[in-house]
């Protein structure tokens, strides 16, 4: 499979690799380290070479779109990171810069408040709207933001698969179908502990967590995305002459404030953030670390004095992570 002087690492690498990826994200990732293991093998013949000059050509060498570029270079850095932790004397590449690339939007803990707060004083005058939206709306925001959720995974939980005990969800519904086990702070899980009370779900099975008033279903993704865009519209955040490459202010943006606010924390704690990517990229259900790894670029390239600023706005929901093996 690979034939350059790491080709034992490499396998070893690949082999770790391939047991928290999907069949594209594994595909994408053997084909880059194919290439990086051909790139050395016409070049190398002894280690201890792969030097900043090195990596720079290699880089230099590198064609196609300026996206995919910056997934291979992230591919091989977390490849030379792990070549790094096996004692092998390697250069680092720089995480890539963002070009005409997808920029999230960040909430600012201001904003977060003003959110926060109107989602807690929600008042029924819609007739249509489902009822139990005004109870379920600032627990499923709060599951959004504390646990990184995707809205669509969000409704689609059911009783049977939450652990009120232990503070743990399972995820069953998820995009590309993975499955997850999602733990919850000691705080988030006394909210859901406290709603499942109040909608009288303690004991319940095959029913839905946030079920819909007027069926048997879910609540609609569609119904907690309007609610939150008229919160947003009331609190007058909003982005104006945005470019086609920046997301507005929307629900899927508390799943990004989760995650730069999990690399802001391991930072503050001292940890080399580097080492961070891997567990949140499980823990978000990303199909590849690359896109857990664009969360650090945003970090560094666009917001570098965010990261020491960054607020702990109700931090005390974010879960702790365990980043030792």
């Amino acid at each position: 499979m690979f034939n350059s002087i790491y080709s034992d690492q490499l396998s070893q690498y690949y082999g770790l690799r391939r047991e928290t990826l999907s069949e594209s994200a594994e595909k994408h990732e053997l084909c880059y380290l194919r290439r990086f293991d051909s790139y050395v093998s016409n070049r190398l013949d002894s280690p201890g070479h792969i030097t900043e000059d090195f990596i720079n050509e290699w880089i230099g060498s590198l064609s196609g779109k300026s996206s995919s570029i910056e997934n291979e270079i992230i591919v091989i850095r977390q490849f030379l990171e792990f070549l790094k932790y096996t004692g092998e004397s390697v250069a680092i590449p720089s995480i890539p810069k963002v070009h005409d690339d997808y920029i999230p939007y960040l909430f600012s803990d201001t904003e977060l408040n003003g959110i926060f707060e109107s989602a807690d004083n929600i008042v029924q005058k819609d007739a249509k709207s489902d009822p139990y939206l005004v109870i379920e709306f600032p627990v499923i925001l709060r599951l959004l933001y504390s646990c990184g959720l995707r809205i669509g995974e969000t409704v689609k939980i059911s009783m049977n698969d939450v652990d009120l005990d232990d503070g743990i969800l399972r995820l069953i519904n998820t995009k590309g179908n993975k499955q997850r086990l999602v733990p919850m702070s000691p705080s988030m899980a006394d909210i859901l502990y406290k709603y499942c009370m109040a909608m009288d779900l303690i004991g319940s099975k095959n029913i839905w967590l946030f079920p819909s008033s007027k069926n048997k279903g879910h609540i609609s993704a569609r119904a907690v995305k309007y609610r939150f865009e008229h919160i947003l519209h009331n609190n007058g955040i909003q982005v104006s002459n945005r470019k086609k490459y920046e997301r507005g202010p929307c629900l899927h943006c508390m799943r990004h404030v989760f995650a730069f606010k999990s690399f802001a924390k391991a930072e503050r704690e001292g940890r080399h953030l580097d080492d961070a990517v891997p567990f949140l990229s499980v823990y978000l259900g990303h199909e590849n670390i690359n896109e857990t790894a664009k969360y650090l670029k945003f970090s560094n390239e666009l917001f570098p004095e965010s990261i020491d600023s960054f607020g702990r706005f109700m931090s005390d929901l974010l879960p702790e992570v365990d980043y030792e093996e």
